[in-house]
């Protein structure tokens, strides 16, 4: 009679143990669950525009400031916070950006701060750094990136 009723104890606590719901948390377990923001392509992704000469870019009533080189073509396009604007760009080798000349719309807007800061930093741009989701524009002899944008993915 002993024998069966730790027979049943045993398939009791089994039975139990296999409708626990979660799992345990351990160290191991803790650590997978990390949750880390893969890089994000240069290319084909909207880089909208959050901090400009290490000053935090405020969102115009017109539309967030923001940038977009095409993957199919060396073509830069965005839009400063009021006019839009489109050009070329180059790479010439890795972790190196250079705009060639801009064209922009050239409409009539309360304040042109932002646009014309953005329009300089992507002028003096000479070097990139994409961590995660966050691109880092560099002049040629800045240590502290000119702008800094954070990404918005295209299909």
């Amino acid at each position: 009679m002993f024998a069966s009723f730790r027979n049943a104890s045993v398939l009791l606590s089994l039975l139990l143990a296999a409708c626990q719901t979660t799992a345990p948390t351990t160290q191991e377990t803790a650590a997978v669950e990390t949750v880390t923001t893969p890089t994000a392509p240069l290319r084909n992704t909207r880089w909208v525009l959050r901090t400009l000469n290490s000053q935090p870019v405020a969102v115009p009533a017109n539309g967030e400031a923001y940038l977009l080189l095409r993957t199919d073509e060396l073509r830069a396009e965005g839009n400063g916070g009021c006019n839009r604007f489109r050009g070329s760009f180059e790479q010439p080798a890795d972790g190196q950006l250079k705009f060639g000349p801009l064209m922009s719309t050239k409409m009539a807007c309360p304040d042109l701060q932002t646009e014309s800061g953005l329009m300089s930093a992507l002028q003096a741009a000479r070097t990139y750094q994409i961590s995660g989701d966050t691109l880092r524009l560099f002049g040629e002899t800045t240590a502290q990136p000119s702008a800094v944008f954070h990404a918005v993915y295209l299909r």
